[in-house]
């Protein structure tokens, strides 16, 4: 005879039963907000860069900006998702980015080298971002959310070091 486990139909569709608390998911959402905060504002950037970027680098840094937006573009639909799977509303405004973004907003045309040196600092900054979720989502057992922590920390690291390989010069130690 076999041991059946009986839904529990008395729970309602709007109450959220998956293991994490309500407390729990709304810190980890609001860590999430400011992943997706910086996320899209690097977004921004790099697309921005993407459109201006000159010199003697321009199809080099054209494409690989290119590559690196469309990627970011994805990122902050899933970020945005995980939010709302996890109950709560993704910001979705310049206001309510501003307020949990650490990406400073691009409002000049650097040149081609400091456009690179913003981009290194925009994808560590979301690295850092991501391991202070993945700090937060260890404690409440979300590993959803760490599982997509490690991705973009993993997809934000290889940016950097591509993008840092194009001004640092190979050094041996």
């Amino acid at each position: 005879m076999t041991n059946k486990i009986e839904p529990d139909f008395s729970q309602t569709v709007s109450e959220m039963n998956i293991g994490i608390s309500e407390k729990d998911r709304k810190l980890v959402c609001k860590s999430l907000s400011r992943l997706l905060s910086d996320s899209y504002l690097l977004y921004l950037k790099t697309q921005n860069y993407h459109w201006n970027v000159t010199g003697p680098q321009f199809q080099t840094l054209h494409i690989l900006f290119e590559n690196q937006y469309k990627d970011l573009a994805e990122a902050v639909d899933v970020i945005a998702e995980r939010i709302r799977a996890l109950g709560e509303f993704a910001p979705g405004s310049f206001t309510a980015f501003s307020k949990f973004t650490s990406i400073k907003e691009e409002t000049a045309v650097p040149t081609a080298e400091e456009m690179i040196q913003n981009l290194v600092q925009g994808h560590e900054a979301i690295v850092s971002s991501a391991r202070e979720t993945i700090a937060l989502t260890d404690t409440c057992e979300d590993d959803v959310t760490a599982d997509l922590m490690v991705e973009r920390m993993n997809v934000h690291e290889k940016a950097a070091w591509m993008l840092r390989s194009l001004i640092s010069p190979n050094r041996s130690h």
